[in-house]
């Protein structure tokens, strides 16, 4: 789950990092309010989407004075934001952050993450504070300087330092960097976070560090132990089939293929995509309906793969386990009746109870084409998808 930069700034304050005061804002008149509130001098005017680059889209404006700001609160709010990272469809600005501005010297970048492979707290800097980091990696992976963390001992002060001076900072800009990458760390485990990334964080030319734009994202497999952070989830800002998804206890990513996927586990989910290609075949999403799915929770899977226009035809591939093959047919036959099922369905069954579900399958007089194995199911959906 991600958080908006306001809701990011506002989680690392309540830690006493150092952030800018701001307000949230729904409307012209309340931007102009906000930069009053500011104090009616410099500010900025942020839109806040959970989508990086929003600032070479124009969705970030320096404002002279609170009139302005309201001239660029008219500007943004309501616009589609095209960013690399939404999509050519872009993202409905509902809301913008107003922002007091800061005298800026030098920008870097800074990010905790978690690094897989590793097996550690990964803190990654650079001076290349502003920009695409991905873009600084692939043309100049020198200016990236990395940081793992022995997670049996913690972050220790000395490498929050080093890091400090290999970005070429003072010793005693390299202390006060260090402890606002503690602060950092803090937040990071406190919260669960999978993501925490400052850019930039800027040393102003008062000699102080700002943390001038933040962003933070949860490991949603925490978020039991964190209520507090579920209340940030903007349900707006979310895919609705992702949304409808969660709600069900099912796991759902969106693709841009045309063949509806409905598996359990994520392993056989993910091989099932893999063989899909194979064939010619582009999957129209990740779906897993986990190991103890029941009749309502196959339709509703139904219900969310039919809600994509691109499917033309679905795949449903279930190895039973602690899900019986026969619970998984009933579920498939009621979702089908209920739904009027008009796209090809073929379907690959095996394991517990496996001839008790093809038989509900075949007795059910719908359309379903059934298969043996993954490389007969995944040929027979490619040539249903292409109308074959």
């Amino acid at each position: 789950m991600n958080l908006h930069e306001y809701q990011s700034k506002e989680l690392l304050a309540a830690y006493g990092l150092p952030v800018l005061a701001g307000y949230c804002a729904y409307t012209a008149g309340e931007v102009e309010a906000a930069a009053d509130h500011l104090g009616g001098g410099v500010c900025v005017v942020k839109a806040q989407v959970h989508a990086g680059g929003r600032g070479k889209a124009g969705g970030v404006k320096v404002a002279k004075d609170s009139a302005e700001a309201r001239h660029y609160g008219e500007q943004i709010l309501g616009m589609r934001l095209v960013t690399p990272q939404t999509g050519a469809d872009g993202k409905l600005v509902r809301k913008v952050y107003v922002e007091a501005g800061c005298n800026i010297e030098r920008e870097f970048y800074l990010s905790l993450l978690v690094d897989r492979a590793a097996k550690r707290i990964a803190i990654v800097a650079s001076t290349e504070g502003g920009m695409e980091i991905e873009e600084v990696a692939e043309k100049d992976p020198s200016k990236i300087i990395t940081q793992l963390v022995d997670p049996s001992v913690g972050l220790q002060s000395f490498q929050t330092i080093q890091v400090g001076m290999s970005l070429g900072l003072s010793a005693a800009q390299a202390r006060e960097f260090g402890e606002i990458v503690e602060g950092l760390y803090e937040v990071f485990m406190d919260c669960d976070l999978a993501l925490l990334e400052i850019n930039p964080l800027v040393l102003t030319k008062e000699g102080g560090f700002i943390l001038l734009d933040a962003k933070c994202a949860t490991d949603n497999n925490a978020l039991f132990r964190h209520p507090e952070l579920k209340e940030y989830q903007d349900y707006d800002e979310m895919d609705p089939r992702d949304l409808r998804a969660g709600k069900f206890g099912l796991s759902y990513v969106g693709l841009d293929g045309n063949i509806g996927c409905m598996v359990n586990g994520a392993g056989l989910a993910m091989g099932t995509m893999d063989i899909i290609k194979e064939y010619g075949g582009e999957p129209a999403n990740f779906l897993d309906v986990g190991g103890g799915a029941s009749r309502e929770t196959v339709t509703e899977a139904f219900k969310i793969l039919l809600s994509d226009s691109n499917v033309k035809a679905i795949l449903v591939n279930i190895f039973g386990g602690i899900m019986k093959c026969d619970v998984i047919a009933a579920g498939i036959v009621d979702a089908a009746k209920s739904l009027s099922l008009s796209v090809p369905l073929v379907v690959r069954l095996q394991g517990t109870n496996v001839e008790e579900g093809r038989k509900i399958l075949q007795e059910s007089d719908l359309n379903i084409v059934p298969a043996d194995t993954m490389s007969d199911a995944a040929e027979k959906v490619v040539q249903a998808a292409n109308g074959s």
